[in-house]
């Protein structure tokens, strides 16, 4: 008798109209694609000058001239990555950018894990005051020292295997070291923070075990900061592999310009081609899109940090 009755609520139950979705339900079904179409558009308006870019160095200038950026092509071909490659010698210029940007980077997330080790973990005296210093000089324009930079990198002696000029002026070591002073400040600030993170409950069982400050660091801090050394890491590479100032300003001998240089040396006197510009300047973006490629997970998860609990 149960069982007949409860077919037959499950009958009735299945006859009845499927229930329409209120007034309150129909705006946010709507809004589901709403956000997708928002943020497809903002990725779009953000890539259209690369996309333009990739597609104005594919087409003969001559044609571009005479339909325009935006016709379509008639005849597409890598013939300008080619000639843009030989005619700037960017593979020269990209191994100073190497020899320029890679210690930088090693070298500025060295020593800034060191200090923010210091301030964070091992609350050293006066490490307050320390950590506002290093974040106040990220408040200092570029531009302000420079003069000063000038007269100093010009009174430093450097021995003849350092430097041609054998001072610290016109030499790859002027480079390195400004950008270091310049860099080390945003990631003192960064990784302080998130080791500020950390379970205190980990450090302290390290030293109860016996574990001195060499080993808290190396051991037991740095492998837990990978996801905040590697954001850093693909920053860092970013702007100082796209920096120019200090290169204009610091050296003089053009073989030891960046490769950001090299896009000046595919300007004529009195001609520019800018689909051959335009090619030179996708090479010249290629390393930095490599490189977050690599560490794309890795940067994801440093950028999302502390945004959820548990």
């Amino acid at each position: 008798m149960t069982a007949d009755l409860r077919a037959a609520s499950a009958d009735r139950a299945s006859d009845r109209p499927a229930r329409e979705p209120t007034r309150a339900e129909r705006p946010r079904r709507r809004g589901r694609f709403g956000v997708p179409l928002f943020l497809a558009a903002v990725s779009l308006a953000f890539l259209a000058p690369l996309l333009l870019a990739v597609y104005a160095s594919l087409r003969p200038y001559e044609e571009t001239a005479e339909h325009g950026y935006f016709s379509w092509p008639e005849h597409m071909s890598f013939d300008y990555y080619r000639q843009a490659y030989t005619e700037s010698g960017m593979g020269k210029y990209f191994t100073n950018t190497l020899l320029i940007a890679v210690p930088a980077v090693l070298l500025t997330l060295f020593l800034a894990s060191f200090v923010a080790f210091a301030v964070s973990r091992v609350r050293i005296r006066g490490g307050m005051l320390l950590l506002m210093l290093f974040t106040a000089g990220n408040l200092l324009p570029p531009q302000v020292l420079v003069t000063p930079l000038y007269a100093l990198f010009l009174k430093i002696p450097l021995p003849w295997w350092m430097s041609d000029s054998l001072t610290l002026y016109d030499s790859l070591w002027a480079l390195v070291l400004v950008n270091v002073g310049f860099q080390i400040g945003f990631c003192v600030f960064v990784l302080s923070n998130f080791m500020r993170t950390l379970p205190k409950e980990i450090l302290e069982a390290a030293i109860v075990d016996g574990a001195g400050v060499w080993t808290q660091f190396w051991r037991i801090t740095l492998p837990l900061c990978r996801p905040a050394l590697a954001a850093l890491a693909t920053l860092e590479f970013t702007w100082i592999y796209n920096d120019f100032l200090w290169a204009l300003i610091f050296i003089s001998n053009p073989d030891k310009l960046p490769i950001t240089s090299s896009l000046n040396n595919l300007r004529g006197q009195f001609f520019t081609d800018y689909n051959l510009l335009a090619a030179g300047s996708v090479l010249v973006a290629l390393p930095t899109v490599l490189v977050f490629l690599l560490l794309q997970r890795h940067f994801i998860a440093g950028l999302t940090l502390g945004s959820g609990k548990g």
